[in-house]
């Protein structure tokens, strides 16, 4: 067997990759949730209709990506399109450098997707859905050199942040899109502005939000830029004593009331497109110009398809897409002390691990398939009596390798070996490897990942996989085998040391030391979170310095 301490090899790749690391910057990033202007692009374009296709499609800005996925011709999935939309980081790419961004000839020179949108299109079901990836969450395929935070990915490019998608999720991706924040505000500012609702005084020092609670405030794209920012946010609430901003309440969540913040401001954006109407050429022309000089399309994304895409979802109401976020546990203190996640003896920060069965549901929801579907294919997937497992003990806990054995056994599978591995450190993911993008293989996988709960995440690495077997499952500290149908209880189908005795799917494994509860698959917003205005609130101007 060979152990977790293997280097990542990936000679075996469907394409080659770079493999330079990313230098790390002490400096807070603040990150545009510029993707969200790639889902607006997209669902003007659903509104527009065809009249303005030669110009939306003309001279646009072009990059290669590798391991796109063909289109899907069988099975449940068949005639629909995923499409990845990312947001740069990059300073160092801007037209023009920006203070508030932080300067790239100051060391602001990362290069991250912190926001990562797929944009699920069923023409054939007249049905769009949206799933949002955090960005902290831990994956094993983040880049070439192995695992990471995926939002570490597009530093060797969007065809890494593919790779990472379809490997370690599953998600066949069709098209691409990239973007980077350097027009976001010109573009808020060419559609006269956004009116948004202010139930709470919210404050956050790193976007520079600074609002006054308020039934209707109109923002330009400064404003608006603040707004999608805010990772960071504080809010006056009713019990609040103090006048100064700085000692107001936090909110907890960071990065998934984020997420759950800039779907509202789709949402609100998309409203206010639709209102607007495009009927005017002059200004609507400039509108969509503006939008698209700010984004790069992959290279096999044709004039054609962008205009079957319109034609397919013309009219589409924006309240009735689903907008859905990955379940994630956070794990920001995995030790009792602090520091965050240690893997390899590299210090990660704050982290989220997956959460099976929920990234499951929340996949099959987005994708509109069955729970013995393969998301990759859209076909039925392998019986577990066609696949041969192998399993490396990768915690150190005693006879976890074959415990995890026998619990597989127990629900068809044929185990062909056991071993033991180096433990990653004290938390980690438990990660069901295939070494070939087979169909077959990659079906084989996705059955054993579905035959587990808790952190439990697939990954292709050849290297991983032992002699014999089409998997290979390396456990981690919190995860679970779910209970056969037929077993008796007791330790017939005992699940790993670390983890209760087997479980069924639907219910989700407790959560270890230093891991919070998931979050849902879609969430409400808080009484805090800026939103739309009612139809009959009159817009008034943002009232500066709450400090």
């Amino acid at each position: 067997m060979r152990t977790l301490g293997e280097e990542m090899h990936r000679s075996g790749s469907r394409w080659p990759r770079r493999t330079r690391a990313s230098p790390r910057s002490s400096r807070r990033r603040l990150i545009l949730r510029a993707t969200i202007i790639g889902v607006s692009v997209l669902l003007l374009l659903i509104a527009s209709g065809a009249g303005y296709l030669y110009y939306l499609t003309h001279n646009l800005n072009r990059v290669e990506v590798r391991g796109l996925s063909g289109a899907i011709t069988t099975g449940e999935e068949a005639g629909s399109e995923n499409i990845l939309m990312v947001g740069s980081t990059s300073r160092c790419a801007l037209a023009k450098q920006n203070l508030a961004y932080g300067l790239c000839s100051e060391g602001v020179n990362a290069v991250n997707s912190d926001v990562i949108m797929i944009l699920h299109a069923d023409p054939n079901h007249h049905r769009l859905a949206l799933l949002s990836i955090p960005r902290d969450l831990f994956v094993p395929n983040a880049r070439s050199t192995g695992a990471n935070k995926v939002d570490a990915g597009l530093y060797q490019g969007i065809t890494q942040v593919v790779a990472a998608i379809e490997e370690d999720f599953g998600i066949p991706i069709q098209h691409a899109i990239s973007l980077n924040f350097d027009q976001f505000a010109n573009v808020v500012d060419a559609l006269g502005g956004i009116n948004m609702s202010f139930p709470l005084s919210v404050f956050d020092a790193d976007s520079g939000l600074n609002v006054h609670a308020a039934p209707c405030v109109h923002l330009n794209g400064t404003q608006a830029l603040q707004v999608v920012r805010s990772r960071h946010l504080q809010y006056r609430s009713a019990t609040t004593i103090s006048s100064n901003a700085f000692y107001w309440p936090h909110e907890t969540l960071s990065d998934l009331a984020r997420i759950r913040r800039d779907h509202e401001f789709l949402r609100v954006l998309a409203t206010a497109v639709s209102k607007r109407g495009l009927s005017d050429p002059i200004s609507d022309l400039g509108l969509i110009n503006s939008v698209k000089s700010d984004l790069t399309f992959d290279q096999s994304w044709s004039v054609n398809d962008m205009t079957n895409l319109v034609l397919d979802f013309h009219g589409v109401s924006v309240n009735g897409v689903p907008q859905l976020t990955l379940p994630v546990a956070l794990v920001d203190d995995p030790n009792g002390a602090g520091g965050g996640l240690i893997y390899k003896g590299s210090s990660y920060g704050d982290v989220a691990f997956p959460v099976q069965s929920q990234d499951m549901a929340a996949i099959e929801q987005q994708l509109g398939i069955g729970p013995n579907t393969d998301s990759m294919t859209g076909n039925p997937l392998p019986a577990p009596s066609s696949v041969a497992v192998s399993v490396v003990n990768g915690s150190g806990a005693a006879n976890q390798a074959a415990d995890t054995a026998t619990a597989l056994s127990a629900l068809g599978f044929q185990t062909v070996g056991v071993g033991d591995g180096t433990p990653v450190g004290d938390v980690a993911e438990t990660v069901v490897y295939y070494g070939s993008h087979a169909p077959n293989i990659e079906a084989a996988a996705e059955q054993v990942v579905r035959s587990m709960s808790g952190a439990v995440i697939m990954a292709y690495d050849p290297r991983r996989v032992a002699d014999g077997a089409q998997v290979t499952v390396v456990t981690g500290t919190q995860f679970a085998v779910n209970a056969s149908p037929t077993a008796a209880t007791g330790n017939a189908t005992a699940g790993p040391t670390t983890a209760p005795a087997a479980q069924p799917a639907t219910t989700p494994a407790p959560t270890a030391r230093g891991i919070a509860a998931p979050n849902p698959i879609t969430s409400s917003l808080q009484p805090w979170d800026p939103r739309a205005c009612t139809t009959s609130a009159n817009p008034t101007a943002p009232v500066p310095n709450l400090t």
